[in-house]
């Protein structure tokens, strides 16, 4: 190959590498936009959970936390999706922010239910945190001159030292505090031992959308 064929092979192959780059960047963010969640722009369920089992190794106190919203669905009937919306946007950023600032995650799971993980100093503490974090999410969000009320019911589970509790196992207990809470109405509340306390079906708190075994035995 003389020094014209290299020369025309180099112009030929620049446009070629040059395009291979350019759909392997758009390829990494494609990726990257569906591990996130397309309205709040948190990470969706399968990243949150490689997140929060990467904090559950690294913080030596770390509390796991349920959010599940009340009164979502009334704002979505009277107000339509668009305020819906708002409303997730906006509960998503308040528990980033308090998230982020215990040095934890946040993610959403699906609906109007989030779950996050925090460093807490101290298990004692932990009641101190939530109340604020509850102060926060019932703040009124503004939609198109409106307030809309809302509020939540949230779940903690906290981890302090050895043995570890997986991350599984962390959320369940998380989640039985929360539907708690919401069984009385809103706030938050705190489990108590890493031991589940109700049955489990198709991998979840027997009772959760989902669990009822369909008829026939089918799944």
């Amino acid at each position: 190959m003389d020094a014209f064929d290299v020369l025309s092979a180099g112009v030929t192959a620049g446009p070629l590498v040059a395009g291979w780059s350019v759909h392997t960047l758009w390829m990494r963010r494609r990726l990257a936009r569906e591990r996130l969640d397309a309205l709040t722009g948190v990470p969706a369920r399968e990243l949150f959970t490689s997140f929060a089992r990467r904090d559950l190794r690294r913080l030596e106190r770390a509390a796991v936390l349920v959010v599940d919203l009340d009164g979502f669905k009334a704002v979505n009937d009277r107000h339509g999706h668009a305020a819906g919306d708002a409303v997730l946007v906006a509960v998503a950023g308040r528990l980033r922010r308090w998230a982020v600032s215990r040095g934890g995650s946040v993610g959403r799971l699906g609906g109007d239910e989030f779950a996050a993980t925090a460093f807490i100093e101290s298990p004692a503490y932990l009641p101190r945190h939530l109340s604020t974090l509850d102060v926060a999410l019932r703040e009124p969000v503004l939609f198109r001159e409106k307030e809309l009320a809302v509020g939540a019911s949230i779940g903690a589970f906290i981890h302090a030292g050895l043995p570890r509790v997986d991350f599984t196992r962390a959320l369940r207990r998380a989640d039985e505090a929360m539907y708690v809470a919401k069984r009385e109405g809103g706030g938050w509340r705190i489990a108590t031992g890493p031991i589940p306390e109700t049955t489990t079906t198709n991998g979840r708190r027997t009772g959760r959308p989902g669990t009822t075994p369909l008829p026939g035995g089918a799944r």
